[in-house]
């Protein structure tokens, strides 16, 4: 079925099938456009509907009832229909890229075909008119689609020095879709480079949080670093993979990294984690300035990554704990208690992505994978089989709260009773059956006792 069958065949939601007709009544053009008419040609239900029109902003408030101008001076208004959202924008051309981040001036018109030579990609650069059934597709992006090729409308060039965000946009595309760079598309991104940094940390993240879950994550990473937008976005990456001149030094690192990235499972801390647990560890002639463990130096180079790139404070806390903590033992006797303080230690609710994340970079290992993966996996069962039966992990799942902890000891707040409940806690995470009020003031009124006077 070729692109224009598809299109026609295509369901609309009611709503933006309504507000289509309603401006093709009134005399003005309305297509779907950009990556609603790209999904729609590939047999994917497409997550947003956007719509061009020759109408200009007013047109558009006064056509409908209810309108927000939620980008009016850019030609946007949202149009509320029965309640549902629908983002319609008047064709425009845009003027000089001064910043190379957005345009220095925004000329509404009704062209279609110059409305869709400012975009991006080719295949993000056809229109559909579901009224009169007419397609617009000036680039070729539905030949680009059938070939599985992301191309910059005309000049490469000039449009990643318009946006310095198209260049990571087009290395997204490549993994997001499993598509293939266009030859001069790929040539045009390292040159961007300089406009590439003029992009707010923000627009980064969001590009590479889709990257990172995408299923070509280490082939879409491995191409930033070819691209060079890998030593912007990640330059602990590449010191990772050694290069010196011509020469690959430490390359297993860089290998290790983005195999553990394609064997983790697409959640996104998951996969931050094995993006960044092995980037703290110093590199063969090197020395390290960062004082304390292995552990805490790989969690703080992480918690420095996701702090640059303004990951949310819930993301950088999980995912630095997980870096701090997938160093398993595998190949020790591990006790249930051991067990146990792990499971307090990181939080059940991050025990299951914890082992995910282990087994990814076990699986990683070149030497003895499946072996590895197999020692995480008998692990991961025995901490489940130990969490069924709801151990006390913490002070607050003690049979003795701080009230009874006073009256035991005879005190009132103060800095003991926090004391003696951390004593307790690890009593319990010892062994969870003295987690009982009788046995647990038993234990108390003991350590008070051999506690200094």
């Amino acid at each position: 079925m070729d692109a224009l069958t598809k299109l026609k065949a295509a369901v609309l939601p009611a709503p933006v099938r309504a507000v289509l007709e309603r401006l093709v009544e009134l005399g003005f053009q309305a297509y779907l456009v950009g990556g609603c008419v790209r999904d729609i040609c590939r047999d994917v239900a497409p997550k947003d509907w956007d719509i061009a029109t020759s109408a200009r902003p007013e047109d558009v408030q006064r056509s409908f009832k209810k309108v927000v101008p939620t980008g009016i001076e850019h030609g946007t208004v949202t149009v509320l229909h029965k309640g549902t959202p629908v983002e319609v924008t008047t064709f425009r051309s845009e003027g000089a890229y001064v910043d190379g981040r957005r345009p220095s001036s925004v000329e509404f018109h009704s062209d279609i075909e110059a409305d869709l030579s400012r975009r991006d990609f080719t295949i993000n650069a056809m229109a559909f008119d579901p009224v009169t059934g007419r397609a617009v597709d000036p680039f070729g992006g539905a030949a680009d689609l059938a070939r599985r090729v992301v191309r910059c409308v005309g000049n490469p060039v000039e449009r990643f020095s318009e946006d310095g965000l198209r260049p990571l946009r087009a290395v997204r595309f490549y993994a997001v879709l499993g598509f293939e760079l266009d030859p001069s598309t790929e040539a045009a991104i390292a040159p961007s480079v300089p406009v590439f940094r003029k992009v707010a940390q923000e627009r980064i993240r969001e590009e590479l949080t889709r990257l990172v879950l995408s299923p070509r994550a280490a082939e879409g990473l491995d191409l930033l670093w070819r691209t060079r937008l890998l030593a912007e976005i990640l330059p602990e990456l590449v010191a990772a993979r050694g290069v010196r001149g011509d020469a690959l030094e430490g390359s297993d690192a860089y290998a290790h990294t983005l195999a553990a990235v394609a064997a983790a499972k697409p959640d996104l801390e998951v996969r931050l984690g094995a993006l960044l647990h092995d980037l703290g560890k110093p590199r063969s002639g090197t020395s390290s300035d960062t004082a304390g463990s292995l552990e805490d130096q790989e969690a703080e180079v992480a918690r420095a990554v996701l702090e640059r790139l303004h990951f949310s404070n819930k993301v950088t806390g999980r995912v630095t704990l997980l870096v701090r903590n997938h160093r398993l033992d595998l190949e020790g006797t591990v006790s249930d208690a051991q067990l146990r303080r792990l499971a307090a230690r990181v939080g059940p609710a991050c025990v299951e992505p914890l082992f995910d994340l282990a087994e990814a970079i076990r699986a990683a290992d070149r030497k003895d994978s499946a072996a590895g993966v197999a020692k995480v996996r008998a692990l991961r069962a025995r901490l489940e089989g130990l969490l069924a039966t709801r151990p006390p992990l913490d002070s607050k799942a003690l049979a003795l709260d701080g009230r009874a902890i006073m009256a035991a000891l005879g005190v009132g707040p103060s800095p003991v009773v926090g004391e003696a409940s951390r004593f307790l806690t690890e009593r319990v995470l010892d062994d969870p059956t003295l987690n009982t009020p009788e046995r647990l003031e038993a234990a108390l009124l003991d350590w008070a006792r051999s506690r200094p006077s």
